[in-house]
C-alpha cells in the first residue's frame, strides 16, 4: 500500500479545497499518515491553538510551509470569511483542532457550512475520535447512538437537557469537564435512574487511560472523590420496557419528566402510555393516585 499524498494544487482561477484533519486525542503515533503531508503542503493551516500545532509538528518531525492562523471559538465568526476568501482564490486550507475531528464539539462547523454554500470542495483526513473510541470501549450497545456534546453548566438547564432525552433508547455519548463530572453524573442518575448503566472514559489513549463502568448512582459517588483528565461519558439508552415491567411509580416518573420538559400533562400521559403499550386511562389513574397520596402526607 503506497503512501497517500495531498491532491494537486488547483489551477489558477479555480476554487481551492477545505481539508478537515483529525489529530491525535492522546497517543501521537495515532496521527493519520496523511496528516503530516497535509500540514507540510497546505497554503493555509487554521489551528484551534497555534502553540499546540507547533507541538504537533515537532512531534511529527515536520514544518508547515503555508500561512498559519488561529481559528477558535472566540474568532471563528470573524475569521471564517477570510478563510473562505482564501478558498475562493484557489488555496488549500487545512483545519485542525487540539484533538480529534474538527466540527465535533470543536471549531469547524461555520467554515464547512460557508464553504458548502460557496460550492467549494470539502474533504477530510479521517483521524482519532473520542466519541467513537469511548463508545467502542464502553461495553454498551453501539449499533445506534446519539452524540450530545457538552451539557449546559447551569444545574437547571442541565436537568432540562437530560429530561429531553430521558426516553431515548439509543446509547448517549457526552463530553464533560472533570470538575463538573460528579454533578453531571448525579443529575443523570436523577433523570435516567441510578441503575442505568454507563461508562466514564478518562484520558483515552494516554498514559493514565481509565474506563470506569457501572450504574449512574455508583459512578456519581465515585466521581465525587475527584477525577482528572479529559472525560467522555457513555450512557445506556432507555430500556424498551413492556407493560408488565413498568410499575405505577415508573409511569408517574416518566410523566413528570415530560411535564418538567414542558409538555402538558395530557400529552405527557398519552406519550408515556404509547411508549409503554398501555391504555391512557391506566397511566392517568397512576398519576392521580400518586397526587392523592402526596396530598395525604402531613
Amino acid at each position: 500500500m503506497t503512501d497517500q499524498q495531498p491532491s494537486p494544487v488547483p489551477a489558477a482561477g479555480s476554487a481551492g479545497v477545505l481539508v478537515l484533519a483529525g489529530t491525535p486525542i492522546g497517543e501521537i503515533s495515532d496521527a493519520p499518515p496523511r496528516l503530516a503531508a497535509e500540514l507540510e503542503t497546505a497554503d493555509v493551516v487554521a489551528a484551534e491553538d497555534t502553540r499546540r500545532l507547533r507541538g504537533l509538528t515537532r512531534a511529527l518531525g515536520i514544518h508547515t510551509s503555508g500561512r498559519v492562523v488561529s481559528y477558535f471559538e472566540g474568532n471563528e465568526s470573524a475569521r471564517t470569511p477570510e478563510l473562505v476568501e482564501a478558498l475562493e482564490n484557489g488555496q488549500r486550507v487545512l483545519l485542525v483542532t487540539d484533538a480529534g475531528m474538527p466540527s465535533v464539539s470543536d471549531p469547524g462547523y461555520r467554515l464547512v457550512a460557508a464553504a458548502v454554500e460557496k460550492d467549494i470542495k470539502v474533504t477530510a483526513v479521517p483521524g482519532p475520535s473520542a466519541v467513537l473510541t469511548a463508545l467502542a470501549l464502553s461495553g454498551l450497545p453501539v449499533d445506534r447512538f446519539c452524540f450530545e456534546g457538552f451539557l449546559p453548566r447551569k444545574a437547571g438547564e442541565r436537568l432540562g437537557r437530560l429530561r429531553e432525552v430521558a426516553a431515548e433508547r439509543r446509547t448517549l455519548v457526552y463530553f464533560e469537564a472533570p470538575h463538573r463530572l460528579d454533578d453531571t453524573l448525579a443529575a443523570m442518575a436523577e433523570v435516567f435512574g441510578a441503575d442505568r448503566r454507563a461508562a466514564v472514559c478518562r484520558e483515552l489513549t494516554k498514559t493514565y487511560e481509565e474506563v470506569k463502568r457501572g450504574g449512574l448512582g455508583e459512578l456519581a459517588a465515585w466521581a465525587a472523590e475527584g477525577v482528572r483528565g479529559e472525560i467522555t461519558v457513555v450512557v445506556e439508552g432507555a430500556p424498551e420496557a413492556g407493560p408488565a415491567e413498568l410499575d405505577a411509580a415508573e409511569l408517574v416518573r416518566r410523566v413528570r419528566v415530560r411535564e418538567e420538559a414542558g409538555e402538558r400533562r395530557k400529552e405527557a400521559i398519552a406519550a408515556v402510555a404509547a411508549d409503554a403499550g398501555l391504555p391512557k386511562r391506566e397511566v392517568f389513574d397512576a398519576v392521580v393516585a400518586a397526587k392523592n397520596a402526596e396530598q395525604k402526607v402531613p
